[in-house]
């Protein structure tokens, strides 16, 4: 299909805005964006993506070096004979390393079409915009939950979650950290035949064995849950509940498990379970380093906006990090012997 003509009138003053925008006279080139537009890039970002409000995202000057700590884990109150009570807070050891990170978001010609008959050119710039800016905040939390390597060429088809664009979050805590990840066989049943009958009571001891003595009672822990845990959790309930009040009490379950607040982010593992505070997951941006580049590519029938930047993960605190492994977390029944 061609671009029809409303659509390609709309696309290049779209083109011609982007390059206004940023301050550019051609935004079909790869260009560097400027400090105040990488702020305000940012911020679009974060605004498209609740969950990402929530976490850590900052950026750094350098591709390697400390976590830069944000939160406080310990106690601050004291005393001290003669002098004034301090506590340390330090990272030692917890390091970030940054690598190229390459976002494209194409619209093909049909769908730009579509868009342009359907609205006026102000909707259509607000479509093209927000796709580009809501496929690659998404990315950034898929990334951060699903993250294994950073391969030398990624393969969306074998790795569809960016298993292979970067390390995220658990897996950083796998490789530095394993004690604080469980991954012995553990089997999940409601109907009470396997290690734990509720969520709750595989929160409460995974909390209790793998959240340091001093964070336990920290309200900022919350509960990440997959939607596989969950949804069996519910059906359970459901299926068991007799009164409306009960059915109720079952559709809320999830908002609440083993007395900590508990979310299910945008593509978290469905059988992975964790305890954590949300800022103690982050995400780092060299200054400096991020490019953008908005085109019509007529080989492909589409248009593209490309965003590239220097990016990576990081845990501030391992001891503040609790996860039982997906391959470990079995639904049903536990083999007999």
């Amino acid at each position: 299909m061609h671009l029809n003509q409303t659509a390609a009138g709309f696309l290049q003053k779209y083109s011609t805005q982007v390059a206004k925008s940023f301050g550019v006279e051609d935004a079909s080139h790869k260009f560097a964006i400027s400090d105040p537009m990488e702020t305000k890039l940012r911020a679009a970002l974060l605004e498209s993506v609740e969950f990402l409000r929530m976490i850590t995202t900052m950026q750094v000057d350098q591709i390697k070096g400390q976590v830069v700590k944000v939160g406080n884990y310990g106690i601050a109150t004291g005393r001290k004979a003669g002098g004034r009570f301090t506590s340390e807070q330090g990272v030692d050891g917890h390091t970030y390393e940054l690598t190229e990170t390459d976002s494209c978001s194409a619209v093909t010609w049909a769908l730009l079409s579509t868009w342009a008959n359907a609205g006026n050119l102000n909707e259509f710039m607000k479509l093209i915009n927000q796709n580009a800016t809501l496929r690659f905040a998404l990315d950034m939390l898929r990334v951060g939950f699903n993250g294994v390597s950073a391969a030398a060429t990624s393969d969306p088809v074998a790795n569809p979650n960016g298993e292979d664009v970067n390390k995220g979050w658990h897996q950083i805590v796998k490789e530095k950290a394993a004690d604080q990840i469980m991954t012995d066989p553990v089997y999940f049943d409601p109907d009470g035949a396997g290690d734990y009958k509720t969520l709750d009571a595989i929160v409460t001891e995974l909390k209790n064995s793998l959240i340091h003595p001093s964070l336990r009672n920290d309200p900022r822990l919350v509960v990440l849950v997959g939607n596989d845990l969950t949804a069996t959790a519910q059906t359970h309930m459901m299926n068991q509940a007799d009164k409306p009040s009960e059915k109720v009490a079952a559709q809320q379950m999830d908002k609440n498990i083993g007395g900590m607040r508990a979310y299910t982010p945008p593509f978290f593992p469905g059988k992975r379970i964790a305890i954590t505070i949300l800022s103690n997951l982050h995400i780092y941006t060299q200054k400096g380093t991020a490019h953008r580049k908005a085109k019509d590519e007529e080989d492909r029938k589409q248009y593209e906006n490309s965003y590239w930047r220097q990016e990576g993960y990081a845990i501030e605190e391992f001891e503040a990090y609790a996860a039982i492994d997906e391959s470990a977390m079995n639904i049903g029944e536990k083999p007999a012997g």
